[in-house]
């Protein structure tokens, strides 16, 4: 329910802040004090509109914060899961910012938002009934879900979307399959192709790395060779001048030296007469693998060409070629099965088209027996509330659409019979501002225990009525206000003594500027003011009398 509304320089309001409990809250005033102005802030809140004007003069921007209590509301809180908006305390703030340029900002629980996400998250938190915008009693969208909350509905009616929407898919995953039967072809032609040559190449992971190490080594086995032999004559294989006899001949220059100092070097000398030696052996050894085969050489880089060539053509790497030849085979196994594939697809659609009509007339006749049963009883409340003769209709008309609706077989929509004998006609075509908050209100009370928002808002619902009427309007809504949160704008004195809270609005001027304030009343305050309700602006005794008992028999 709606706990806390902040409006600042909107129209003529400054700054004001309401608190709100649950039950009936009523909000009166005298004409032109600006009653409008709160709901139109709070359609704001709920993602309505923004225009310039709205803007109190003088103001750089005008902010409207809503706070709501969705702690039961499933709807609400799976709507703020999926788009990742917390919900932390099961607490939702709607805040909207409106600059003087006309643009808009718009934020739930803090997070920067769209305003269709406002307005959608607006639509599962509250109902505004008013002659101006919010009419969802025009939508229907709202006649099928009240007939299907009222019956019950709501589980057939979401198995049966299951069912629409996999029919809806399979047949797309048909028409994928048999789109183009020689695009299929080409496609199979071209993949066959692919195959041969991959199978052909019979690529193998690591195979390039390992012909790369060994075509760097039969390219410069030459040079290689070359080198080591160079090296191993310098080691000692040269008749003179070689390392090892050099260091034969220092060996024997420093034994003949009676210094312990040179025996030392001597020993030095020897340990490395030895590595040299080890060294000249092996690379004596090495010299002798190295082949220089020209021919093994070209064999290895033909190898590779074609390697990388097929690596290129597929836009892959060398080491991707035997992946890339399994998910071939595997989409050309695939096509050539599609025939059968084709054949279960149209399989499954049959079955679930067979479901989908066996679930869709069982829901079609079970609504329609529901809508007997709301056609009564709110016919039977339209009396009551000043619309004598006046009948609802629940009009089925088949779909004419060849793919199963999500919604049902047939389409639902409300109408009116104004009088007895009258043709029932839609609702936005016969019925007035009033006489639809009233219709609405005969809606709500009746489906009362089976609707799931939380918060209903009714704005001027007893235009044109009086008397014994307004107190029927006054009961009902009181009524309805133990099973959900009611705010209601009113100028009949028996439909605010009804109310649970009461809040008064009031326009002051001072010179040229005029301001519009809002206060809760007290139980004193409240008989005063319907008091004034009743007798106009001059309040006498007997007013005061005849409203505290109102007053006090509304409140029991």
């Amino acid at each position: 329910m709606l706990t806390h509304l902040t409006v600042s320089d909107i129209a003529l309001v400054d700054h004001l802040e309401l608190d709100l409990a649950g039950g009936m809250t009523v909000i009166s005033g005298e004409t032109g004090a600006g009653k409008s102005i709160m709901l139109d802030a709070l359609g704001l809140a709920l993602g309505d509109r923004a225009e310039t004007g709205m803007i109190a003069p003088k103001a750089e921007k005008s902010e409207i914060v809503a706070t709501f209590d969705i702690d039961g509301n499933d709807a609400a809180l799976a709507f703020l899961a999926e788009r990742e908006l917390d919900a932390g305390d099961n607490e939702c703030i709607l805040r909207r910012v409106i600059g003087k340029d006309g643009r808009s900002r718009g934020f739930i629980n803090g997070i920067p938002s769209t305003v269709a996400d406002m307005k959608s998250l607006g639509n599962l938190l509250i109902d505004i009934h008013s002659q101006h915008e919010h009419q969802s009693l025009l939508r229907r969208e709202t006649h099928r879900r009240l007939l299907d909350e009222y019956g019950d509905h709501l589980r057939q009616a979401g198995e049966l979307a299951d069912v629409a929407d996999a029919i809806r898919e399979t047949r797309a995953t048909l028409a994928r399959l048999t789109r183009s039967n020689e695009e299929q072809a080409s496609r199979l032609q071209l993949l066959t192709y692919q195959s041969q040559e991959l199978e052909a190449l019979d690529a193998r992971v690591g195979e390039a790395t390992l012909l790369e190490q060994e075509q760097k080594m039969l390219s410069g086995a030459e040079a290689i060779i070359g080198r080591c032999s160079e090296a191993a004559a310098i080691l000692g294989e040269s008749d003179e001048g070689n390392a090892s006899e050099l260091l034969n001949r220092a060996i024997t220059l420093l034994s003949s030296i009676d210094v312990a100092a040179a025996g030392a070097i001597v020993e030095l000398l020897e340990a490395s007469l030895i590595q040299l030696d080890e060294a000249a052996r092996d690379l004596s050894r090495f010299v002798e693998r190295i082949e220089v085969d020209p021919a093994r050489l070209r064999e290895v880089e033909a190898r590779l060409t074609a390697l990388y060539d097929m690596s290129r053509k597929h836009h892959v790497e060398p080491d991707e070629l035997p992946e890339l030849s399994q998910r071939i085979a595997a989409e050309i196994s695939r096509l050539g099965n599609i025939d059968e594939e084709v054949a279960v697809l149209r399989g499954s659609i049959e079955t679930l088209e067979a479901d989908y009509r066996k679930r869709a007339e069982a829901l079609d006749k079970a609504r329609r027996k529901t809508a007997k049963r709301l056609e009564s009883a709110v016919t039977s409340k339209l009396e009551g509330l000043g619309m004598k003769g006046a009948a609802l209709r629940i009009a089925f008309t088949p779909r004419e659409s060849s793919s199963p609706s999500p919604l049902g077989i047939s389409e639902i929509e409300f109408l009116i019979a104004a009088n007895p004998g009258v043709p029932a006609r839609p609702l936005a075509k016969v019925a007035s501002g009033g006489e639809l908050s009233r219709l609405s209100l005969a809606i709500q009370v009746v489906t009362a225990d089976t609707s799931r928002v939380p918060t209903l808002v009714f704005d001027e619902v007893d235009v044109g009525i009086g008397g014994g009427t307004a107190e029927v309007v006054g009961t009902l809504l009181r009524h309805l206000g133990t099973r959900a949160q009611i705010i209601c704008v009113t100028h009949l004195p028996q439909v605010a003594a009804q109310g649970h809270t009461h809040f008064s609005v009031q326009k002051t001027t001072s010179g040229k500027t005029s301001r519009t304030t809002i206060e809760a009343l007290d139980e004193k305050q409240r008989i005063r003011e319907i008091a004034r309700m009743l007798g106009g602006i001059e309040v006498t005794d007997q007013s005061l009398a005849h409203a505290r008992e109102m007053f006090e028999r509304a409140q029991g």
